[in-house]
């Protein structure tokens, strides 16, 4: 009898088979949008996933006490399960959270930030502000598709990386991109099966804005025929076409009279152009929200001094000098930092000023001298603890930080509270419907002011 009981409890303790197919309930949603749930007292993430809903999973990954899984089949729906857009949805590793409301996706993604602002940096907000939120789909203005020759099939695949996995999905729409995009990208796939050189091909990035492009880049020459083809292809779609050889960054442009890409800022009337490799943001109408937004929080005043640090093409820049600032923006690139003093010159804006530096090491330059009065920082993921640091120093009255991490974010919200700052207020952004990632800006206010 002790033999029995002993092997059942070996039984149950033993840890679930990649590929396995479990039954279980789920409980609650992680904040990145996988279902949660228990099967054989260990803990289930199944990606795909609702709370209330009962299903069939396939095992990807076990551990002893965890296991991931992935829905394979729904037994009992939740109400509130949606269908998703994208026949693709299944396999493309984009889009993920397709199945779940908005409202759903936007709680997700808050909670997620204020879960690491108060676990990593032990701070609160003083006041959540207000999503920033715009349609679901059709709203993406940029994208690279990755283009594979299939030598046995002798084909040419064109589509999006699998998800977990380094395998192409050839797909025949994306319903985030935005209408001219997706129809450009439907059209892609033969256009590119007819090219002489198509199998030399690496990848092609698609543009949207003012000025829409058809980046493609190419391993080796290509003919005057190929050439042709696909510049005809951009033009049928109201895009330009350029040419990226190897590793090079310059572009050649197909097109007659082919204008730099280019996307405006409507409200304030202003148009920045950028180059290809170019940082900018994908979702324009968040990126205006975000824009005002900015612009809102801070409230320069004329002639203040602002400090903009990686301000990439001067999508913040530009407007707070439009606004009455005298705006320093930094940025790593040189190449960045020339298009910007070229963008604030092509909008008329002389209080704008560019340097380029290194902004993640110790700085020793005439620009930190000055006394700002306020200062935007807008870093990559791995965000601006060395900069925050130096902010705080130099006792900058208010400091607006937009962020795409939560966790750096959430770090660097720590180095400004143990310096005396308030976290005045924060609000999620949602630049990436159906997806997972967590935008969010930011004002933290020195302690001596009571703005």
């Amino acid at each position: 009898m002790n033999r029995t009981r002993g092997k059942s409890r070996r039984t149950a303790d033993a840890p679930a088979a990649v590929g396995q197919r479990i039954e279980l309930a789920l409980e609650r949603l992680t904040h990145d949008g996988r279902g949660i749930g228990r099967w054989q007292g260990r803990t289930v993430f199944v990606e795909g996933a609702l709370p209330g809903e009962q299903v069939s999973a396939r095992v990807v990954r076990a551990r002893s006490k965890l296991i991931e899984a992935r829905l394979e089949q729904l037994k009992v729906a939740s109400p509130e399960r949606q269908q998703p857009a994208c026949p693709h949805v299944d396999l493309c590793g984009g889009c993920s959270l397709q199945h779940i409301p908005q409202q759903t996706q936007l709680s997700l993604k808050q909670q997620a930030l204020a879960q690491q602002l108060e676990h990593f940096a032990g701070v609160k907000p003083e006041r959540w502000m207000p999503a920033l939120t715009g349609p679901q789909y059709g709203y993406r203005q940029r994208t690279r598709l990755s283009v594979r020759w299939d030598e046995q099939a002798k084909r040419l695949l064109v589509g999006y990386r699998q998800r977990a996995s380094n395998a192409l999905v050839e797909v025949t729409q994306c319903p985030v991109l935005i209408p001219l995009l997706e129809r450009l990208l439907q059209a892609l796939p033969a256009e590119l099966q007819q090219l002489e050189n198509r199998s030399t091909l690496g990848h092609v990035e698609l543009i949207g804005g003012a000025q829409p492009g058809m980046i493609v880049r190419h391993l080796q020459p290509l003919s005057e025929q190929d050439r042709q083809r696909l510049q005809a292809l951009a033009l049928r779609h109201g895009a330009a076409c350029y040419l990226q050889s190897g590793s090079e960054a310059t572009l050649c442009h197909l097109t007659e009279d082919a204008a730099s890409p280019a996307y405006r800022l409507e409200d304030q009337q202003l148009e920045l152009q950028f180059a290809a490799g170019d940082f900018t943001q994908v979702n324009a109408g968040i990126n205006q929200q975000m824009v005002n937004q900015a612009l809102e929080w801070l409230a320069v005043q004329p002639g203040e001094q602002v400090l903009d640090l990686f301000c990439g093409v001067g999508n913040f820049t530009l407007p707070l000098a439009q606004a009455g600032a005298i705006v320093t923006g930094i940025e790593g690139s040189l190449e960045m930092v020339e298009r910007a003093a070229s963008n604030a010159r092509l909008n008329h804006l002389e209080q704008a000023h560019f340097f380029q530096a290194d902004l993640s090491n110790s700085l020793e330059t005439a620009w930190l001298d000055t006394e700002y009065q306020a200062a935007l920082l807008d870093p990559p993921r791995d965000g601006a603890a060395h900069m925050t640091a130096i902010l705080a120093r130099k006792k900058v009255q208010r400091i607006l930080y937009v962020s795409c991490n939560p966790a750096t974010l959430a770090r660097d919200a720590g180095i400004l509270s143990a310096a005396g700052y308030r976290m005045v207020q924060v609000g999620i952004m949602d630049m990436f419907p159906q997806t997972a990632h967590v935008e969010a800006m930011a004002l933290f206010v020195s302690g001596k002011d009571k703005k």
